[in-house]
């Protein structure tokens, strides 16, 4: 049992002393090396030494520059899609309540074209105006189409028919569906008839 333990013994001591070796091995690898780094500035002259610095310093500038421009291009960016966002943010709203406008001017062109209904009108018109009022508040704005060149990139062409005129051809004739700017976006394309 007693050898058994004295073999531990040795086998830990010869562990300890392959430790302290490799550790002595990896320090005069790091000395060496730095030397050998000393030696080669050494070997540079001084005006040499400063130009590899100079080049350095000037490369580490570059890098810190492209970084701050590269940051200052993403807080732009951010900056610019949050107040996109903010500015849109009623875009689910406001294409909920244009159909209510839509009604508002069928109801408000069947007024005017009955006489009767001078009162019922009166107070159509009022809310028509207070409701439009606070959408154009939040950036709604309708397209003037009538007598515009057709542009499928904001009308949608429900119907060709004869203009009356040679001028009116291509020219939107009449419009089914008013469409709709909020802040400068397309919100609802206009549905129009157009001349041939």
């Amino acid at each position: 049992m007693s050898e058994h333990k004295e073999h531990q013994e040795d086998v830990k001591d010869q562990e300890e002393a392959a430790a302290q070796e490799e550790a002595a091995a990896q320090e005069t690898n790091e000395t060496a090396e730095e030397k050998t780094a000393q030696s080669t500035n050494e070997e540079l002259s001084p005006e040499d030494q400063l130009s590899a610095k100079d080049k350095q310093l000037e490369e580490l500038k570059d890098k810190h520059l492209r970084l701050m421009a590269e940051f200052e291009n993403f807080k732009r960016r951010s900056i610019r899609e949050k107040m996109d966002m903010m500015k849109n943010a009623a875009k689910d709203t406001m294409t909920a309540l244009l159909p209510v406008l839509d009604d508002f001017d069928r109801a408000r062109k069947a007024a005017d074209e009955n006489d009767k209904g001078d009162l019922f009108a009166e107070g159509i018109g009022l809310v028509y105006k207070k409701l439009y009022n606070t959408l154009e508040q939040k950036g709604l704005k309708p397209m003037e189409t009538n007598g515009e060149d057709f542009d499928p990139e904001l009308h949608e062409a429900l119907t060709e028919v004869p203009a009356p005129s040679e001028e009116q051809k291509g020219k939107i004739i009449d419009t089914v569906e008013k469409g709709y700017w909020l802040n400068d976006k397309i919100i609802r394309h206009a549905k129009v008839v157009v001349g041939k």
